[in-house]
């Protein structure tokens, strides 16, 4: 698989996170993202994570990670450059009594002090960042000797990965751009985070669950940014095709054979030891 470390210097990377940014309000990410929290808690039990560490997650969005650990009594600080997901991770936390501090804030460019933080935790999140690089870079920089990075990233042929491949042929990604599936290779991690780490990773199924496939079209084409934005920049044929891509996708991956929908979608869960 191709890995790629640097991005180059002659792409607007701002204007591509205004656009990243404004696709992921879209919808309502929460909505879908609380269906994944079983994946925050295996991330937490994977990263042997303690009370007694200070924790950032990053690129949080409406939380899974960040009350994962903070229901393991660790000291958390959650981060996204979408408020409004912030928000909804804010209310969750609010609804179990949990000690949370939530602050808007870049995963290029995050607003704390080296060396700050035992564990640095990210969801499908980090993955999504333009500049892969300085993603990583900043992870490591405010992580602690021996401390540890974990994340759990879509691999390129696990059912996520193909939904964005399909998306692609609709609304392709920006020129230029390293592909976020890169995230869910345990070599590409390796070229990202040097070798001065030991990158400890595995795959797994987080097991997506609906009434329908219909089902499924019906809250993702509604909720899930990506798919929200493409239905709303391609014209009436171009939502009829890709429609039909998406019920071609999920009847691919659906395991149900009781009209129902059992997807098995692979990611990569990926300790980072500094």
């Amino acid at each position: 698989m191709e890995s790629l470390v640097t991005t180059p210097a002659a792409l607007d990377l701002t204007a591509i996170k205004i656009r990243q940014k404004t696709t992921w309000e879209a919808g309502d990410y929460a909505i879908i993202g609380s269906t994944l929290q079983i994946v925050g808690e295996l991330l937490c039990e994977a990263a042997d994570l303690r009370s007694n560490q200070r924790v950032l997650d990053v690129a949080a969005g409406n939380g899974n990670a960040t009350l994962a650990a903070a229901r393991r009594f660790a000291d958390v600080i959650s981060t996204d450059y979408v408020g409004a997901l912030l928000e909804r991770g804010r209310e969750r936390a609010q609804a179990e009594r949990l000690s949370v501090r939530f602050q808007e804030a870049d995963a290029e460019a995050l607003p704390f002090a080296d060396e700050s933080f035992d564990v640095v935790l990210s969801t499908f999140g980090v993955m999504f960042t333009p500049n892969q690089a300085k993603a990583a870079s900043e992870m490591m920089r405010v992580c602690r000797p021996c401390g540890k990075i974990a994340m759990a990233n879509w691999t390129p042929q696990g059912f996520i990965g193909e939904l964005f491949k399909t998306i692609g042929k609709y609304v392709p990604p920006s020129p230029g751009v390293a592909s976020p599936l890169l995230w869910g290779s345990e070599s590409h991690l390796n070229s990202l985070f040097g070798r001065s780490v030991t990158v400890s990773a595995a795959t797994r199924n987080f097991i997506f669950r609906y009434k329908s496939p219909g089902h499924w079209v019906e809250i993702f084409s509604s909720y899930y940014g990506p798919i929200v934005k493409a239905f709303a920049s391609i014209d009436e044929s171009g939502r009829r095709a890709l429609d039909a891509d998406l019920y071609a996708l999920l009847n691919r991956f659906n395991v149900a054979k009781d009209g129902t929908l059992v997807i098995p979608g692979e990611y990569l869960e990926a300790i980072v030891t500094k």
